[in-house]
């Protein structure tokens, strides 16, 4: 029998299949703090660096499991901190629960040390249910509901605990009086399928079509046979957003990449050439990289009602799995036997490849950013798992990392927060000790709290069946998306004083905690660089001193980008020619791969 409030807490927890917990400690949170050490052969718990970043691991988990992620933070300050991680679980549609400490119920409403309006601060990011223990009555329901909530909705939890309640003793059943619940914690995933004649209607339109796109994210992650097989039916090209980097692999050739401003030509080409286009799984955001409206009929599928026709006024929505939705779709499609678009689109994808390859191989000031990613593509271990920060590394990241069948990878979607790369990477090894792992990162996120992130790294990563985790550092001294964005949709040149980032040694760093660092300045050292790190007996950290200059051209640059671009250089870049002169290579390679490179 539990013997207080937290033991009990902790204890359903457990009951619900939660094996981990993410936290910082805080006097606010004490009684769980003992809890879980008393627990300690149940539930492990992680002490991370920063209240953050617990929020990202639990974030992390859920996408790299399918199981809930648990994040634990202290009253006041510790509460708030947890606040961007769980905006980035909830933008990306993945069950978390927070469980927060607060002032004991004597203080509450008397402007006590570290109060905070708890239950009002977290009102919008766990906005399905949020909610105060007061009583250790209260405690069985609100477990259960937060989590079986966070599961049903794929979205952010919250209980709040008074740090007395926490400490008074545990009640397992609450009365039987008017008023009380009795809650449990069986589970089972429903089947969310479509009604038939959506189906009918659904495959009539894709079978009508004559060029038929793909686009597929995080929510057919799970359906990637099923993918293939309607793509192959329907003759379809297969754009992937980047939380779907992980559906097909990068080496099928009717797969075009990434789509957006992080994507590719090929997924751009596909979508403005389409006359019907089939969603699966996807929230992708950006509008104007989906055909005209008007221009394609479409389908699309979601297991959330509410996500679809939100960015395309589709034909035929249909509520359901992804997988269990195509496997009902199937026997209604017809296998076209014209397959001149899908020639087509196979193609492009060679053609891009082979810009991809010359980009990366042109000179830079030291290292293209490039060829470090594409140098890493072959060398993948199986099974790997990839993260990515936000910045210009996960434009190469999307595009230049060849995504190969078993392999994992996410980074922040929606939110496109900085920072996550680290923290995510650490979950994935949590939850995969025996993968190994592989986090993109620039030197902005790695300051923001990447290095902090390889404290707990050198910590734990004796624990981990491969000691494999591999942090890259883009060490270019730049904001670089922030830089290029001034450029590109502002017109402005690029302002030092917010886009310098301090000097910084991360190779070294990593040594004094018991890493390993690898230095790549110059080309020469990128391919032994990368061989030195895959074949560590512990965790590395690559330290890449890449050219901030080289371009993360988008698929299409609109008049009023370039015209932007221009104004950047009239204002008197300090960096224009430099500028110039790469973003001239890469925009050659697109059309003539191999005639932007410098001769030697």
């Amino acid at each position: 029998m539990a013997r207080t409030v937290s033991d009990f807490v902790v204890q359903r927890l457990c009951d619900w299949g939660i094996r981990r917990v993410f936290g910082y400690p805080g006097d606010g949170i004490n009684g769980f703090l003992g809890a879980l050490d008393r627990a300690s052969d149940r539930m492990e718990y992680v002490q991370v660096r920063h209240e953050e970043m617990a929020a990202f691991m639990a974030c992390a988990h859920a996408k790299f499991t399918g199981e809930v992620g648990v994040c634990i933070a202290t009253s006041g300050p510790g509460a708030i901190h947890l606040l961007n991680g769980l905006y980035d679980a909830k933008m990306d549609h993945q069950p978390v629960v927070a469980i927060v400490g607060q002032s004991a119920t004597i203080a509450l409403g008397g402007d006590f040390q570290q109060e905070v309006d708890l239950a009002n601060l977290f009102k919008d990011v766990a906005s399905e249910y949020v909610q105060v223990c007061t009583t250790p009555s209260q405690a069985r329901t609100l477990v259960d509901r937060a989590v079986r909530i966070a599961k049903a909705e794929r979205t952010v939890t919250c209980i709040i605990f008074p740090n007395d309640v926490q400490e008074m003793d545990a009640v397992e059943s609450p009365p039987r009086v008017h008023g009380a619940t009795f809650t449990g914690t069986a589970w089972s995933e429903p089947r969310v399928i479509p009604k038939d004649e959506d189906l009918r209607r659904a495959a009539d339109i894709l079978n009508e079509g004559k060029k038929v796109a793909m686009l597929v994210g995080a929510g057919a992650l799970h359906a990637a046979d099923e993918v293939d097989e309607v793509a192959d039916l329907l003759g379809a090209g297969v754009a992937k957003a980047l939380l779907g980097k992980a559906v097909l692999p990068d080496d099928l050739p009717y797969v075009t990449g990434s789509i957006g401003l992080l994507g590719t030509k090929p997924s751009w080409d596909l979508m403005m050439d389409c006359d019907t286009l089939l969603m699966v799984g996807t929230s992708f955001p950006y509008a104007e990289f989906l055909p005209k409206e008007g221009a394609a009929k479409a389908v699309q599928i979601d297991i959330a009602p509410r996500m679809l026709a939100l960015r395309y006024p589709v034909d035929v929505p249909l509520c359901g799995d992804s997988r269990e939705t195509l496997r009902l779709l199937i026997p209604l499609l017809r296998r076209k036997t014209d397959r001149s678009w899908r020639e087509e689109i196979e193609k492009e994808v060679r053609k891009w490849w082979d810009v991809l390859e010359h980009r990366a191989m042109n000179d830079a000031e030291p290292i293209n950013p490039q060829r470090v990613f594409w140098e890493l593509s072959s060398r993948l271990p199986d099974r790997c798992i990839l993260t990515a920060d936000s910045g210009s590394c996960a434009s190469w990241w999307a595009r230049d990392l060849k995504i190969r069948r078993g392999m994992m990878a996410s980074l922040s979607g929606n939110l496109a927060t900085m920072g996550p790369g680290v923290p995510y990477a650490i979950a994935a090894k949590f939850a995969h000790p025996d993968r190994p792992v592989v986090a993109c990162v620039g030197d902005g996120a790695m300051q923001m709290n990447g290095i902090n992130g390889l404290i707990s790294v050198a910590a734990y990563w004796k624990r981990w069946k491969d000691p494999r985790l591999i942090i890259l550092v883009l060490n270019n001294r730049d904001l670089n998306q922030v830089t290029w964005e001034q450029r590109v949709l502002a017109g402005d040149p690029r302002f030092e004083a917010s886009q310098e980032v301090p000097a910084m040694s991360y190779a070294r760093f990593a040594e004094q905690l018991g890493l390993r660092g690898v230095l790549m300045e110059k080309p020469e050292d990128i391919v032994p660089g990368w061989e030195a790190a895959l074949s560590a007996d512990r965790p590395v950290v690559v330290d890449a001193h890449t050219d901030p200059e080289v371009p993360p051209l988008p698929p299409h640059i609109t008049l009023k980008q370039a015209r932007n671009f221009t104004a950047s250089i009239v204002k008197g870049d300090a960096h224009r020619w430099r500028m110039i002169k790469q973003s001239a290579r890469d925009a050659v390679e697109s059309y003539v791969p191999g005639r932007g490179r410098a001769t030697e």
